[in-house]
């Protein structure tokens, strides 16, 4: 087995990679924290290899140089063994990892020392070739949901619209039963005057 299969096979490729395409850098032991070196990882994370190597070469931050070199041994990793094409990488993983911290002291005043921490980074970058999703296939399932929603309306709104028909006959046949008393009472009261103008006639 040659160094590049073996290379290829490797656990730390398993676990990052499995069986997909790409390939990964590691820079170890980096003299940055891993608070500071992550906030510049953040930056890159998803972006295309290009635009991230663009973005890094203007960055303030000092880890964005170290951070630089490692998406660039990536890139050419994946040119040189996967044989992959460097327009068509992005960094889909960027993981910083905290190293052994180195322990050093600084005199104070009254003769004491305090320590301070010299904190490592272990940088590793994922490159894969970026994936194209087919927008085509999702169109008919979304279609298919929105008719079946529509059907779903309608049979919700049939039965509102029988019982504002009822309401409504229901409204005509109160108003009529209201007209009919207050017909009856006009009817009384002009029996009632013609009653009254014959006594005075008489």
């Amino acid at each position: 087995m040659s160094v590049q299969e073996r290379r290829a096979v490797s656990a730390r490729r398993e676990s990052l990679l499995g069986e997909q395409p790409g390939a990964f850098a590691v820079a170890r032991f980096v003299r940055v924290t891993p608070m500071k070196a992550r906030r510049v990882a953040d930056l890159v994370r998803g972006v295309g290899v290009d635009d991230a190597l663009a973005t890094l070469k203007f960055a303030p931050q000092a880890a964005a140089a170290t951070v630089y070199k490692v998406v660039d041994s990536a890139a050419a990793n994946a040119e040189g063994t996967e044989h992959l094409s460097r327009d068509e990488l992005i960094v889909s993983k960027i993981l910083v990892d905290e190293g052994p911290t180195l322990k050093r002291h600084r005199p104070r005043a009254q003769g004491r020392a305090t320590r301070i921490d010299k904190r490592t980074s272990h940088i590793t970058v994922v490159v894969q070739p970026r994936v194209i999703e087919e927008p085509a296939a999702k169109a008919p399932a979304k279609s298919a949901k929105k008719a079946d929603e529509a059907k779903a309306e309608t049979v919700k709104k049939a039965p509102a619209k029988k019982a504002t028909k009822k309401a409504a006959a229901d409204k005509v046949d109160k108003t009529e039963a209201a007209d009919k008393p207050a017909k009856k009472a006009t009817a009384k009261k002009a029996a009632a005057k013609k009653a009254t103008a014959e006594k005075k006639e008489s």
